[in-house]
């Protein structure tokens, strides 16, 4: 379903999805409140939503959306301008799995067509947790690896590496995490360079801690949440008893930026393994080679189930490489996380 109050933009996107094979438009609506009184007739796997729109806007609609569209994924076509960016961030931490940002005039290209039904195509279950194959797989995932302490050496870093879906999972798994919870947090999403400072803000709000953009020389202290750059991987090396950071444009064999590997890679040889990763919801296979590392070396893996994923691929990828020793659903995956913390602390 297409929601865009724009005849122009509304009649780009149909033809645009509907040139994908296997691909249909079920239905478009000019606002949000007819798109929530046709979806009660109108079953659809995925939600183009503006955000931008007379009466109710998109993010006084999601929950409503959400409630009525049972399993619905949602993509938020973004504007460019800073405050597009704070919505979109907002409807992501509310449940939206997804955001493409709408081009200026001349933009709707094919680079962008592409993009766009590669996007529709997983979350519509293609790529995603929605087949049944993934729930399988899932589940089987899910009883073999249940243990919620780590299997390798004691963590002295958590890092988080997410994509599609994966604000929204990262939420609600910050919130089981309380301030007991000393070690450094890093964090990989998958996001536009433009986003990440507004990130970071809503991290810091949502964790109650300190939150840095991790720049050339950051310092990864604990107790801190540390967000890669939009323009870089965050790459952490060890100097002296310190763990400082540095971002690397080099391309990433995921084609990600920032990517997941690159960071876990690097704490895996600045950390000597002594790491515990978290694998949120996302498209694509990121995060799987530095898994394979980490574990390799003693390091720990958890990964997202696939049923609260809004894209079992990254998070599939570890558990079905049998990397894993827990997975589950975000707030469980806090939970074990917070297990870590000594009883003596909490």
């Amino acid at each position: 379903m297409i929601v865009d109050d724009s005849l122009t933009v509304r009649t780009i996107f149909k033809r645009m999805v509907e040139s994908g094979e296997g691909l249909a438009v079920a239905d478009t609506a000019s606002s949000a409140e007819r798109a929530i009184a046709q979806l009660k007739d109108q079953p659809v796997d995925v939600i183009l939503l503006d955000l931008e729109m007379p009466g109710m806007g998109g993010i006084e609609a999601l929950p409503q959306l959400i409630k009525t569209a049972t399993g619905t994924q949602i993509l938020v076509v973004s504007s460019l301008t800073e405050d597009g960016a704070e919505a979109t961030m907002t409807a992501l931490s509310m449940g939206a799995a997804d955001t493409m940002l709408k081009p200026r005039p001349g933009g709707f290209n094919e680079e962008y067509r592409a993009q766009l039904l590669g996007k529709i195509r997983a979350l519509g279950g293609a790529d995603g947790a929605g087949s049944e194959k993934d729930q399988a797989d899932g589940k089987r995932a899910s009883v073999a690896a249940r243990a919620p302490a780590p299997r390798g050496k004691r963590p002295e870093v958590l890092a988080i590496g997410a994509s599609t879906g994966g604000i929204h999972a990262l939420n609600l798994m910050l919130r089981q995490i309380t301030p007991d919870f000393e070690l450094p947090i890093l964090i990989t999403q998958h996001l536009p360079e433009s986003f990440v400072p507004v990130f970071a803000r809503q991290i810091e709000v949502a964790c109650g801690r300190k939150t840095v953009i991790a720049e050339d020389g950051t310092e990864i202290r604990p107790g801190e949440v540390a967000i890669a750059t939009g323009h870089g991987h965050m790459l952490v090396r060890r100097v002296g008893d310190r763990l400082i950071t540095k971002p690397s444009a080099k391309p990433a064999k995921s084609g990600c930026m920032p990517s997941v590997d690159p960071m876990l890679a690097s704490l895996n040889e600045a950390c000597a393994g002594r790491v515990l990763a978290v694998i949120l919801s996302g498209m694509g296979r990121d995060g799987l080679e530095g898994a394979q590392e980490l574990a390799g070396n003693g390091g720990t893996i958890y990964a997202q189930n696939a049923e609260t994923s809004a894209v079992w691929g990254m998070p599939g990828a570890v558990a079905k490489a049998g990397l894993t020793s827990l997975v589950a659903s975000p707030e469980e995956l806090g939970q074990a996380i917070m297990s870590l913390v000594p009883a003596s602390v909490k």
